[in-house]
């Protein structure tokens, strides 16, 4: 007899009752902001090493929080809902704003947070937008870990059924078209575990090597690695949206192909302009 793993989680970690009404207080939300109260620390830490103004880390904090939220929210309409742009714009808006938030998009998430780093890095000397992705891609990795777990919580983003022997069985799976419940791969432990490796790899290759490589060699690794992954993982999750089932890829793998594209003209440049980084002295 297989044995597999029952997950049955509750959601919400504890609901407060304020005058009669239920306030759920879930473990994304604790998770989601965790990841940008850890990713400050991590950010300090990095300023401190640095000798850069340790105070730009709360401005920097802001500008990312802002990007992340809107990028995400955004992007969730525009690759997956797009038809609320044509057909109803005033209900699109209002579903954008509305809480609590269901539906986020990476791809967007990771647009805007690049032009907000562009926009902090115009009015900080010394800090080149490179300079400061480079460091900031550690901090993604961090949150990749907790906002997957986050979505394991929810019993959600999963993947395809199957055979294996740590599939999960997700219990609170209320998707009618994703009945009867049966055990699926669990995606969101394979990202959040690949983040754990994105995690180690360029926080080492800031702490040992950042002197000896090129400005946006970190940031180029990481786009590649991460979204080719991503790439890979989706062949195992299930559609996201139902128009996706007539595709050939899904949108998640679309979005992921010029990005990856990106990371390697990223290292293709800074390689050139450097020389080859394996040469590199020390």
């Amino acid at each position: 007899m297989l044995v597999f793993i029952i997950w049955d989680m509750d959601p919400r970690v504890y609901t407060l009752k304020i005058f009669g009404s239920e306030w759920p207080i879930a473990w994304y939300s604790l998770l989601f902001a965790a990841s940008f109260l850890c990713g400050q620390q991590v950010m300090r830490y990095v300023y401190k090493r640095e000798h850069k103004p340790v105070a730009d880390v709360e401005i920097l904090t802001l500008y990312v929080v802002m990007a992340t939220v809107v990028g995400a929210r955004l992007g969730h309409y525009l690759f997956y809902e797009w038809e609320l742009l044509i057909s109803a714009p005033g209900q699109w808006f209002k579903s954008m704003v509305s809480l609590p938030f269901r539906g986020l998009a990476s791809h967007g998430a990771t647009l805007a947070i690049l032009v907000a780093l562009y926009l902090y890095s115009r009015k900080r000397s010394g800090q080149r937008f490179l300079w400061v992705v480079d460091r900031m891609v550690i901090v993604a990795s961090l949150s990749g870990v907790l906002i997957r777990l986050g979505n394991l919580m929810n019993s959600e983003i999963y993947g395809k059924p199957t055979n294996l022997p740590w599939g999960f069985v997700f219990v609170r799976e209320t998707d009618p078209e994703l009945l009867p419940i049966v055990p699926r791969h669990p995606t969101q432990v394979y990202e959040a575990l690949f983040c754990v490796v994105l995690l180690g790899l360029t926080g080492y290759l800031w702490k040992q090597k950042r002197h000896q490589l090129p400005e946006g060699f970190i940031t180029g690794v990481f786009l590649v690695l991460l979204f080719s992954f991503r790439f890979l993982v989706e062949f195992l999750k299930t559609s996201q949206e139902s128009f996706e089932n007539s595709l050939a890829l899904n949108m998640g793998q679309l979005l992921s192909i010029p990005v990856v594209l990106t990371g390697i003209v990223i290292l293709i440049l800074v390689n050139k302009k450097s020389g080859p980084v394996l040469m590199a002295k020390g």
